[in-house]
């Protein structure tokens, strides 16, 4: 299939009744939706859904378009978490498909002949970062309860996509050009790259036959055999090298991965009930705190872009942030004190340091909770290359999956046409502060700690009324935790929800997004005790959200996605 004829496929797919263009990425009213990063992968999902397909038959098909069309986002050779709403049993389940720390990680791996932390890019790129990816085994896990048609039918519109060439989408085409390692990478460079070493142009062809043959291999034999065999042998060799910094991983630590399955963390919020993702994760816990910091301010009565808002909501921010940083880790391998965390007379006493009128100044101090002393803090940085997407089916199960490779191209370690991630450069770092041990200090077998915020609300009648999520790193909790002031307190849809401007605080300064707040808003807050920057933020929220007549969807302005229904 030629370039021409490509690019009028896509352009067909865009116009298809059901499905938003680019320019309106929502949808009103389905009775069965999906919001995702790319139209491509919606449409994918939006298939599968019309043959039936269960939220988590469209799932997996989706997952699949996007690792061929957004392969610096997410993909087969990185992790996921799941919330899955079942419909028929009344159930919410969560699925933990995070990455794990291989059996023969050390702790000081990331440390220099000092003893100090090596550079962030250094650390990334390479075999050491490569932690044991959970996502295929996720998905594989989560499909044999919830799905109901073929697993390998799930992967046609992906294999497809990788055979025949999908055009280059913009977001794409710019971090081909500006990432220096990937190039690296002979056969990333064969497949991103033309002759000449230039990257691939927006709207230019990618083809992947490599992919195509590996999705093809996992369609046919199941997850399986990503995790043992002749597919697992080749990815344990490219891990161990020759690359730039050798890793352990081996074929014990794929086969022995295990998904965890457990409860949503879940809590009230004004009239709703919100559940999302549970430690290893820190988003839903980060959520759950910051909405529940906020309850006693009445937020309704603030304007959604106004100075009180944000100000209100950074103080909020800095106290989660503050607990996030010493508290949370892997529930396998260090106490999570969740229910202590957001017990209401916890947060109750938490509140009483956000002010109207001022903010303290510099960071935050964790809480302090009886019998449980506070981890130092350690050092950790998470680059926003992940990918969300939401999806509602007929009959009423929905979907909340975030999915990520963690750095965009993750290690920059091509294994079969995938890439494989770098979580373990979630870990902090530095295992020991003070001679006292960090929560997120990397382990053999244990989990990074993660932002990632898959969130599902319901409605007092329990039925899911909200569905969102996020890309972007630490970002992610600031922006879900936007939409859903937005749509609780101030009555937005979807969309004007996911379009509000982004201001964040990790603990520190309020970051302002570039080009969306002007200078007269940042010194109205600097009057106020914030310190400010504008920065670009990278924020890929999606999100469905139940009105009278449907579903109504929305997609984040600042990526490629959109929302697909009918």
């Amino acid at each position: 299939m030629g370039l021409l004829r490509r690019s009028l496929l896509l352009l067909l797919i865009l116009l298809t009744p059901g499905l938003a263009t680019a320019r309106d990425a929502t949808i009103q009213g389905a009775r069965q939706a999906v919001a995702a990063a790319h139209p491509l992968a919606a449409q994918a999902g939006l298939d599968v859904l019309r043959k039936g397909g269960t939220a988590m038959d469209a799932a997996i098909a989706v997952q699949m378009v996007l690792n061929v069309v957004e392969p610096q986002a997410s993909g087969i050779g990185g992790g996921g978490l799941l919330l899955y709403y079942d419909a028929a049993a009344k159930k919410l389940h969560y699925y933990d498909g995070r990455e794990m720390a291989p059996a023969g990680v050390r702790p000081d791996m990331f440390l220099d002949a000092n003893g100090k932390p090596v550079a962030f890019m250094a650390a990334v790129v390479g075999g050491q970062s490569v932690g044991v990816p959970g996502l295929l085994r996720m998905l594989d896990s989560a499909h044999r309860r919830h799905g109901k048609l073929a697993w390998g039918d799930l992967f046609a519109a992906g294999i497809a996509l990788a055979e025949n060439g999908a055009p280059v989408s913009p977001r794409l085409a710019a971090a081909l050009k500006s990432d220096v390692a990937l190039p690296q990478d002979a056969q990333a460079r064969t497949i991103f790259y033309k002759p000449d070493g230039a990257p691939l142009q927006a709207s230019e062809s990618l083809v992947q036959k490599e992919l195509a043959a590996t999705l093809r291999l996992i369609a046919k034999d199941g997850a399986e055999s990503f995790y043992r065999g002749p597919l697992a042998a080749d990815i344990v060799g490219r891990v161990q090298g020759p690359n730039r910094r050798p890793g352990t991983l081996s074929l014990d630590d794929l086969a022995n991965y295990k998904v965890v399955e457990s409860e949503a963390l879940c809590g009230p919020y004004r009239t709703i009930k919100i559940c999302a993702a549970p430690p290893v994760s820190s988003g839903g816990l980060a959520l759950l705190q910051m909405l529940g910091l906020l309850e006693g301010f009445d937020l309704a009565a603030l304007q959604p872009q106004s100075v009180e808002a944000v100000h209100l909501i950074a103080q909020a921010a800095k106290l989660a942030f503050a607990d996030r940083e010493a508290y949370v880790g892997d529930p396998a391998f260090v106490t999570v004190p969740a229910a202590k965390l957001l017990a209401r007379d916890y947060l109750d006493e938490r509140a009483k340091s956000i002010a109207r009128g001022k903010t303290t100044p510099g960071k935050a101090e964790p809480g302090r909770l009886a019998m449980i002393a506070p981890s130092p803090a350690g050092a950790t940085l998470e680059i926003p290359a992940t990918s969300h997407f939401a999806i509602a089916d007929a009959a009423g199960n929905v979907v909340s999956l975030t999915t990520t490779i963690e750095a965009a191209f993750g290690a920059r370690l091509m294994v079969r046409g995938f890439l494989l991630n770098n979580e373990l450069t979630d870990f902090s770092f530095l295992p020991m502060v003070d001679g006292k041990p960090v929560a997120n200090a990397i382990a053999p077998g244990k989990r990074p700690r993660s932002s990632m915020t898959p969130a599902i609300a319901f409605s007092a009648d329990g039925e899911p009324m909200l569905a969102i999520g996020s890309a972007g790193g630490p970002t992610i909790i600031g922006a879900v935790l936007k939409a859903v002031i937005g749509m609780v307190d101030w009555n937005l849809s979807m969309q004007q929800a996911i379009d509000l401007p982004l201001a964040l605080n990790f603990n520190g300064p309020t970051l302002l997004e570039m080009d969306r707040f002007d200078a007269a808003f940042a010194a109205s807050l600097v009057a106020l005790g914030h310190e400010t920057r504008f920065i670009a933020i990278p924020s890929g929220l999606h999100g469905l959200k139940r009105i009278p007549e449907g579903w109504q969807g929305g997609a984040d302005p600042r990526r490629d996605g959109v929302a697909v229904g009918e």
